[in-house]
């Protein structure tokens, strides 16, 4: 069952390490360090395996695999500290609440380095040089090995040491974070990291603890067994909690990604027409695998089902390219779309508003609806226009606002006229055009 656990929370913190190298290569000190921390945790983790002692037991050093298992995991706690204190240092606000902690924790980091240089040092002399160096049993634990050895002592006060001091400022600074924090997937995965934290520091002091008593004593199989199973419990909870705290806020923020596709999904037909319409005010044209017109108020060449796929191909090129993520892209397409507007605005007859409101109203449309309908066959005949223009740019024609809220207000309101839009019959909106035209 350990090693199910053990190798189950070595692929936890592998998968988090790959899914992260974009933004460690992409981003800065924080982004880089929380990558470190979960690559170099992961291969402590991975010594603690059958497999981790296989790889290393080819090198001739009686038990290796638990000397690179402890230097890892200082190291890793050394990135954390790392992390926490670029986290702190960039949320800073200069005398504000948050001075005294953030002054802590980058003070901590600043000779954490060198701490963990200096106990990783210190570790290994101890190994080789202080403890019996005798083959190892198979099915025996490193306490066990070498209890009634002074320099046991000295070797564990170290390591557990640092990495509980370590643990205890992480849990710390993400105790106060869950507190401050407002949305409750990063409440809930910053409690559960604190959570991780508090049990690993009692982790850390039961066995630093019981370190020193086996090194002054040996004690019964029994209670070591025990204190074995005790412990390990603790450790794999405290990592568990971890790294599922980690993940928290990370699936909402896929779950936003996800929802931004959706949305920009939504808005793509209408995005792609108006910038067909007038593709100079565009930064980028829609793709077009195939030659003709995609704007479903004519016919082109590549009819049929490779004009369907090819249309398909281009949708998801549209969604996927050109912006650095689908937030940054939404926020394009709604600005695209909202300057397209006021450029057919500036052609189109004063008038045209009106007759479409008029006719989503005879259609049926009443509320919002009817003003949703109004606009698609506004934007629809609008579009039109722009082929001869009924006159030269002047006056904005009136055309409601979408609002003013990016995203309570605008963007909702363009997916419910885009939904229309796709709806709308391109020959009444050719008929509203002309109608519009006869009465000005």
């Amino acid at each position: 069952m350990s090693d199910f656990l053990t190798y189950g929370i070595v692929l936890l913190l592998l998968v988090q390490a790959l899914w992260r190298i974009p933004s460690a290569l992409r981003g800065r000190v924080r982004e880089r360090s929380l990558w470190g921390a979960f690559a170099v945790l992961a291969c402590a983790w991975l010594m603690r395996t059958g497999l981790g002692r296989y790889l290393v037991d080819g090198l001739g050093v009686d038990d290796l695999a638990t000397l690179l298992k402890h230097c890892l995991t200082v190291a890793g706690m050394c990135v954390l500290l790392r992390y926490i204190a670029a986290v702190y240092r960039e949320g800073a606000v200069v005398g504000g609440p948050s001075s005294r902690r953030v002054r802590v924790t980058v003070a901590v980091q600043r000779y954490g380095v060198a701490a963990a240089a200096l106990v990783i040092a210190v570790m290994a002399a101890v190994f080789l040089l202080a403890l019996d160096r005798g083959p190892v049993p198979e099915d025996s634990h490193f306490m066990d090995r070498h209890a009634g050895e002074p320099g046991l002592a000295v070797y564990m006060t170290l390591f557990y040491g640092y990495c509980g001091a370590v643990i205890t400022l992480c849990g710390y600074q993400w105790a106060g974070a869950a507190r401050a924090a407002t949305r409750r997937t990063l409440r809930t995965g910053l409690t559960l990291m604190a959570v991780g934290m508090a049990a690993g520091a009692l982790y850390a002091v039961v066995r630093a603890v019981y370190s020193v008593l086996v090194a002054v004593r040996p004690v019964p199989d029994g209670s070591a067994h025990a204190q074995e199973a005790v412990t390990d419990a603790m450790l794999y909870a405290s990592f568990l909690c971890w790294a599922l705290g980690v993940i928290a806020p990370a699936t909402q923020a896929a779950v936003n990604r996800v929802r931004a596709y959706k949305t920009l999904a939504g808005l793509h037909p209408l995005w792609r027409d108006l910038a067909l319409t007038a593709p100079d005010l565009v930064r980028q044209a829609p793709s077009r695998l195939l030659p003709g017109p995609r704007s479903g108020l004519g016919s082109g060449a590549g009819s049929g089902v490779g004009r369907h796929f090819a249309d398909r191909l281009d949708t998801m090129r549209d969604l996927v390219s050109h912006d650095a993520s689908p937030h940054a892209r939404l926020g394009r397409y709604a600005t695209e779309i909202r300057d397209v507007i006021h450029a057919m605005r500036r052609r189109a007859p004063g008038d045209l508003y009106q007759l479409a409101l008029e006719l989503a109203e005879s259609e049926g449309h009443t509320g919002q609806d009817a003003e949703a309908v109004a606009q698609a066959y506004w934007i629809m005949s609008a579009r039109l226009n722009m082929r001869a223009p009924v006159r030269e740019p002047g006056v904005p024609a009136e055309f409601p606002s979408a609002g003013e809220d990016f995203h309570s207000e605008e963007v909702p309101w363009l997916l419910r006229v885009c939904e229309a839009y796709t709806r709308a019959d391109p020959a009444i909106a050719g008929e509203l055009l002309e109608d519009s035209r006869a009465c000005a």
